[in-house]
């Protein structure tokens, strides 16, 4: 979602803008051969069926977002608009990032000041998970002045700048500092969202909170880049927390609305992977909020059979202590399901994946239609299994709530058992 402006065009002018709806029915365009070829190769993203030897009806796949296709007179500017307003989805994508395309070539968009209170609860959750373990250092090569040997002496620039002056000495050494790129980045959007008018007071109490932990960081000068970082061993905590910042920074520019046309970079996201990967991880961090133990989103180490062929792969799995030996064992499953209506397979799975944990409850969630429970006899008691809903079309702020809540109804759930 890197950010461009310009004030006369809008990524060139030869682009056909082509824009369908998520879940939208078919539309008839008039296409070029040129332009034709182009969607031809993306049928991934849209289906075509012709009705002429220029007109096509076209209809979105399951994608959406914005991205720019072709070269030449071929160009094609694809825009699937989705069905929840972009600050939700925006605030979705905050928390799974790695579900989203990023396309490099320019598109269009509108200036929107909802997006940055979108992003700051991710934000926040995100960094205080980062710096749970403490601020990260590092040690950085350090030039200066002092009346006492630290590191080594600059011998040249100590003759050049005082000959015949022992002191004060010219020095340079390693300085454990968490003065780094990565802390930079986190401090920056931090107090860029301090800047947004109208933000929660809890949110804006975290994001205060979140500057004094960052004490020793220097602040980005106004007009200055954005602080690289490589994601490795050594930054792994950090890595969610960091790419949510690059996202509020980058957001920042949607705000702009003197006239200038904005450019952004494509976007493109596959929604019920989106949902799957959003319920996962703000569930998660929600139950570790209240119930602490470790949440693992899409875990994949536990299998329905011995000979472990069939691999399990609910879309959260809660690890809280044993009260018996203190091991961290699983004490919650979650599937998420991005459909109208709940389906039978969807109790089979949910069954399957409470026997074989071990656990009498399991919560499906969807992002539409009535909660319920399903009461599922089994040999020696029953399994119980949930039916949730998280409605998008809520407002974001709502999301929150309802999330919260969720995570409140999950945790009362599974008391009985624990007793």
């Amino acid at each position: 979602m890197n950010l461009r402006h310009t004030r006369s065009h809008h990524c060139g002018d030869t682009a056909l803008p082509v824009g369908l709806a998520e879940g939208g029915g078919w539309t008839v365009w008039e296409l070029t051969q040129a332009q034709l070829a182009t969607l031809a190769d993306r049928q991934d993203l849209v289906a075509l069926h012709p009705e002429s030897a220029t007109r096509w009806r076209l209809k979105a796949k399951d994608r959406v977002g914005s991205v720019r296709l072709g070269s030449g007179v071929g160009t094609v500017q694809l825009t699937i608009t989705p069905k929840v307003p972009v600050d939700r989805l925006l605030h979705l994508v905050a928390y799974a990032p790695d579900r989203v395309d990023f396309d490099p070539r320019p598109v269009p968009a509108e200036p929107r000041p909802d997006l940055l209170p979108a992003l700051s609860h991710a934000f926040v959750s995100a960094a205080d998970r980062a710096l749970e373990q403490g601020v990260l250092h590092d040690y950085l090569e350090t030039y200066d002045t002092l009346p006492v040997v630290r590191g080594r002496i600059r011998h040249a620039d100590q003759i050049r700048r005082r000959p015949g002056v022992p002191v004060p000495l010219e020095v340079v050494y390693d300085d454990h500092t968490p003065d780094i790129p990565e802390n930079r980045l986190l401090l920056a959007a931090t107090r860029r969202l301090l800047r947004v008018p109208g933000l929660d007071p809890a949110q804006r109490a975290a994001l205060q909170r979140l500057t004094a932990r960052l004490d020793g960081v220097r602040l980005l000068p106004a007009g200055a880049p954005t602080p690289g970082w490589t994601p490795g061993r050594r930054n792994a905590r950090y890595a969610h927390a960091l790419t949510l910042a690059e996202l509020v920074l980058r957001g920042a520019s949607y705000e702009l609305g003197d006239g200038r046309h904005i450019a952004v970079d494509g976007m493109l996201v596959i929604m019920w992977q989106l949902f799957e990967a959003y319920l996962a991880r703000a569930v998660g961090e929600a139950l570790r909020h209240r119930v602490g133990g470790r949440p693992e989103p899409q875990d994949r180490n536990h299998f329905l059979d011995t000979a472990r062929r069939h691999r399990l792969k609910p879309d959260l799995v809660h690890y809280l202590p044993s009260p018996h030996d203190g091991i961290q064992r699983p004490a919650v499953v979650l599937d998420a399901k991005f459909k109208t209506k709940p389906q039978r397979h969807d109790l089979y799975q949910m069954t399957a994946y409470c026997a074989r944990l071990g656990l009498t409850e399991g919560h499906l969630v969807y992002a539409s239609g009535k909660p319920g429970i399903v009461e599922v006899p089994i040999a020696e008691g029953q399994i119980q299994i949930w039916r949730h809903v998280i409605a998008l079309a809520r407002p974001w702020r709502d999301l929150v709530a309802d999330i919260s809540e969720l995570a409140t109804k999950i945790d009362a759930a599974r008391r009985p058992a624990a007793v």
